[in-house]
C-alpha cells in the first residue's frame, strides 16, 4: 500500500495549489475562494523512486455555518484519519487564526505525524512573522510557496524521513502496474442535484463523497479506487452541468471543464438522469457530448421509487423521444438513496466496457460485411454502384471497423446505418458507439486518357 498524506487547514491557505504540484496537475480547482474543495481529493505523488498518495481536502471552519461545512469537517477528520502523515497547512500573510489553534488542538489529540507548513511565504524563510506559529506545539515550522515552488523538495524529503518505511519487491511492483492496467474507469455525469455522489456512496457503503440536497454540491472530479470482486474500478464523481447561461461564476465554468475532461478519460460513462424532474435538454447534451467522446455509456434513471405507473411510462416515452440517437445504451431503473437496481447496473456497466474494447477479427468482419451485401446490397447512386470488399478493425474505445471498396464515398447514410446495426447485432455491441469508416480505392488510370 502506498503511504497518504493528508493536506488539512482551514480555507483558502492553499491546500489545493500545494495538491497540483505534488501531484504535477491540475485536477484540483485553485481560486481565491473560500471553500472551494469539498469533497476529498485523492491523487499520486513522487519523489525520485518514493510514490505515495496526497489527498486534498475541504477548509477546516466553524461548523456552525451550515451544514455543507459539517460535512466538509467530516470529510477532512475522516481524510485526516487516513493518512500517514499531515502537513497542516497556514497563511503566513493572514497570521495566526482562532481556527488554526483549534485544528492543531485536534492534531495533538490524536497524535497523528504531522508537519506545520507555512505557506505564501515567498522569501520570507527566516522572516520572524513564522514565529507565532510555533505556539501550535506541532514542532519546526517550514515556510514554502506552493505557487512557486519554493521550499516545497525539502518539505517533501521530510515527510518521506516520516512516512512507513519503503517496501522494495520487483513481484509487487509489477502485480500493482498489472493492476492499475486493468482498472475500469467509470465517470458518473448528469445534471446538478441527480444523485450522482449518492449512487457512488452507495456502491462503497459509506458517505465518501459530500452528498447534499443542493445543486453544485460536487466541484471537482473526484476519483475514487474501488474494487467489485475481482475487479478493479476507479470511480470519477464530476460536477453537475448546467445550461451555459447558468454557469455564472468562473469556478464552476472550471467545474465544467473538469466534468467533460473526466467523460473523455474515462472507459464507461454512467449518465444519471433525475426521473422526478425528467429528461431535459441539459441531459441530452450531457448525452451528446458522451456520444462524441465515443465513450461506452449506461443510462441510469434514479429516483425511479419516486414515481407512480402514469409518471414512470411517460419518463419512458420522453427518454425514448429525447436519447433517440443512444438507443445502444442500456437503461436502468435505480435508486441510489434506497441502494435498489445497483446489481443489474453493474452488469450493464460490465457488458458497456466488454463491447468497447471487443476485439473483432478481420476474417469474421468481412464474412459479415459480405453476408450483409447479400441481404441488402447498397443501391447506386447516379452512375456510381458503391462495392464494400472487405473489412478490419481500426481501434477500441470507441469499437471502429473500416470498410474498403470502391465508390464508398456515395453509400448513403442509410446504409451505413444498416451495417451498423448488422455489426452490432453479430458482436453483442450494447452500450458503447460503433463507428464506420469508409476507405475508397484509388483508380490508377483516372488520370489517364
Amino acid at each position: 500500500m502506498l503511504p497518504v498524506i493528508a493536506l488539512v487547514g482551514r480555507p483558502n491557505v492553499g491546500k489545493s495549489t500545494l495538491f497540483n504540484r505534488l501531484t504535477r496537475t491540475r485536477d484540483a480547482i485553485v481560486a481565491d475562494f473560500a471553500g472551494l474543495t469539498r469533497d476529498r481529493h485523492y491523487g499520486t505523488a513522487k519523489l525520485g523512486k518514493r510514490q505515495f498518495i496526497v489527498i486534498d481536502t475541504g477548509g477546516l471552519e466553524d461548523s456552525s455555518e451550515g451544514a455543507i461545512f459539517q460535512k466538509m469537517a467530516g470529510q477532512t477528520l475522516q481524510a485526516i484519519a487516513e493518512a500517514d502523515l499531515v502537513i497542516f497547512m497556514l497563511d503566513v500573510r493572514a497570521g495566526l487564526a482562532g481556527q488554526d489553534q483549534e485544528i492543531a488542538r485536534y492534531l495533538r489529540k490524536i497524535g497523528k505525524p504531522t508537519l506545520l507548513v507555512a505557506n505564501k511565504a515567498e522569501g520570507m524563510k527566516d522572516s520572524a512573522q513564522l514565529s507565532e506559529f510555533y505556539e501550535l506545539g506541532l514542532g519546526e515550522v517550514y515556510a514554502i510557496s506552493a505557487a512557486h515552488g519554493q521550499g516545497v523538495r525539502d518539505v517533501l524529503e521530510l515527510a518521506q524521513e516520516m512516512l512507513p518505511p519503503e517496501v522494495s519487491d520487483d513481484e509487487e511492483a509489477a502485480s500493482e502496474e498489472e493492476q492499475e492496467d486493468s482498472t475500469i474507469r467509470i465517470a458518473v455525469a448528469g445534471r446538478p442535484n441527480a444523485g450522482k455522489s449518492t449512487l457512488i456512496n452507495a456502491w462503497l457503503g459509506e458517505e465518501r463523497l459530500v452528498a447534499f440536497d443542493m445543486p453544485g454540491t460536487t466541484r471537482d472530479a473526484i476519483r475514487v479506487p474501488f474494487q467489485r470482486g475481482e475487479q478493479r474500478y476507479e470511480l470519477i464523481d464530476t460536477a453537475g452541468l448546467r445550461r451555459k447561461g447558468k454557469v455564472f461564476q468562473s469556478i464552476e465554468k472550471f467545474s465544467v471543464v473538469k466534468t467533460l475532461q473526466a467523460i473523455e478519460g474515462a472507459q464507461v460513462v454512467v449518465l444519471v438522469i433525475d426521473a422526478v424532474d425528467g429528461v431535459t435538454d441539459q441531459d441530452a447534451h450531457i448525452a451528446g457530448f458522451i456520444l462524441e467522446s465515443g465513450r461506452a455509456v449506461v443510462v441510469a434513471v434514479n429516483k425511479w421509487d419516486a414515481l407512480d405507473r402514469y409518471q414512470r411510462e411517460q419518463l419512458e416515452r420522453s427518454i425514448e423521444l429525447r436519447l433517440s440517437f443512444m438507443k445502444f445504451a442500456a437503461l436502468k431503473h435505480i435508486s441510489a438513496l434506497k441502494r435498489q437496481g445497483l446489481g443489474p447496473l453493474w452488469t450493464a456497466i460490465d457488458a458497456a466496457y466488454a463491447a468497447a474494447t471487443c476485439k473483432m477479427q478481420t476474417a469474421k468482419l468481412t464474412r459479415l460485411l459480405q453476408e450483409a451485401l447479400q441481404y441488402q446490397a447498397p443501391r447506386k447512386s447516379g452512375m456510381y454502384r458503391p462495392k464494400p470488399r472487405y473489412a478490419h478493425q481500426g481501434g477500441m474505445n470507441p469499437p471502429i471497423i473500416v470498410i474498403h471498396g470502391n465508390s464508398l464515398d456515395h453509400l448513403s447514410q442509410s446504409y451505413q446505418r444498416f451495417l451498423e446495426t448488422w455489426f452490432r447485432k453479430a458482436f453483442k455491441l450494447e452500450g458503447t458507439p460503433l463507428r464506420i469508416e469508409l476507405r475508397t480505392s484509388e483508380n490508377p488510370y483516372a488520370d489517364k486518357k
